[in-house]
């Protein structure tokens, strides 16, 4: 299978040039050259390399494309029919940049990675999300492309750096907004109403009422409504292990229903309920937490407080995961922590100002 043919150079040393050829019938389908000082060592590298390319697969792996990871996360990007989250769209971007991502897929190493998460100079919850949305481009190049991406790189890249602390879980929040913070956002957005196309008043109270994530009030329609229900279609619902095409049917309080019915027109009506860009509603809520000295506030954290106060009415626990989406009481227990009984909300003014009507939780 291999040759080695010697070559005088001009400086009148010899070179030593092995050859590998490999044949399927008549057809050469791998060949490749690797030149020496010495003979011996030729020989050595042509034995050590017909081993390795008799094993099983060796030769497939060969055929197999081996673009570089930021070519592959491009093409990961191009292919995929749904919308990226913001902040796995932000993370890829970033990989895509590094030095790392330029090397073809199949010489980067589990070291390699781990060096990655070192060099970030992040929090370990954040390295971990980096490593989650990195693995899901390693779990798909192969099947999808062929690529010579192994997963197993990464996962132990992700064992090794969890033993080591470069990672760990997001620590839950239980940050809540009080009355006196949320009706300073209200005021606030009131005041510069004629500024803003973005209606943040509607949008912080259904966020709170529905215990929807920016994203999904973005992507919620009327024609998903059903009114007698009454529910709403959440389509592509974050879950861990169902990134795109999680589609849930979620029940809409009365509040929450009110307020999608204010912003009916006509019975006819179509399209989504907020078409707004959950980017600016993010920015726009935290520019306005910033002006007005509000610390440590999240848009995110509204749906904490709404399905908190679901447990404050007195809800049970299915009733409660019907609102919010929830499919294990485990991933509800963060919730659950009572700060009052009753509603709080039960006398707030900028609620009625968002609805034709102030319907009562039962």
């Amino acid at each position: 299978m291999g040759t080695i043919t010697k070559r005088k150079r001009a400086d009148g040393s010899v070179a030593h040039m092995a050859r590998i050829r490999i044949k399927e019938g008549s057809l050469v389908v791998h060949s490749e050259t690797e030149t020496f000082d010495r003979e011996a060592a030729a020989k050595l590298w042509m034995r050590t390399r017909e081993a390795e390319l008799g094993k099983p697969g060796a030769l497939e792996k060969l055929r197999a494309p081996d673009p570089t990871f930021a070519e592959t996360i491009q093409k990961y990007i191009d292919e995929s029919r749904r919308e990226l989250g913001t902040t796995k769209a932000q993370v890829l971007k970033k990989v895509a940049a590094s030095s790392l991502a330029k090397r073809r897929g199949s010489t980067i190493t589990s070291a390699d990675w781990v060096q990655f998460g070192k060099d970030l100079g992040v929090q370990p919850q954040t390295v971990g999300n980096y490593f989650s949305h990195i693995s899901s481009i390693y779990s798909l190049a192969r099947p999808a492309w062929n690529y010579q991406l192994d997963p197993q790189v990464i996962a132990d890249a992700r064992k090794v750096s969890k033993s080591l602390g470069l990672t760990s879980r997001s620590r839950s929040r239980d940050r809540r907004p009080t009355l006196e913070e949320l009706d300073k956002l209200m005021a606030h957005f009131g005041r510069v109403k004629r500024k803003h196309t973005t209606p943040m008043q509607e949008i912080i109270c259904y966020a709170i009422f529905s215990t929807r994530r920016q994203e999904e009030i973005t992507r919620q329609t009327f024609e998903d409504l059903d009114e007698a229900q009454p529910d709403l279609w959440v389509r592509d619902m974050k879950h861990p292990g169902e990134k795109d095409g999680n589609d849930v049917r979620c029940t809409l309080t009365p509040e929450a229903l009110a307020i999608v019915l204010n912003r009916r027109k006509s019975p006819e009506q179509t399209g989504r309920i907020f078409p707004y860009n959950s980017n600016t509603i993010s920015r726009l809520f935290s520019d306005a937490c910033t002006l007005l000295g509000i610390e440590d506030l999240h848009f995110h954290d509204l749906r904490h407080d709404g399905i908190s106060r679901l447990f404050e009415l007195g809800w049970n626990i299915p009733h409660v995961a019907g609102v919010s989406g929830h499919r294990t009481w485990s991933s509800l227990r963060r919730y659950t922590h009572i700060r009052q009984r009753g509603d709080k909300y039960s006398e707030w003014q900028w609620l009625r100002r968002t609805q034709k009507s102030t319907p009562t939780v039962v």
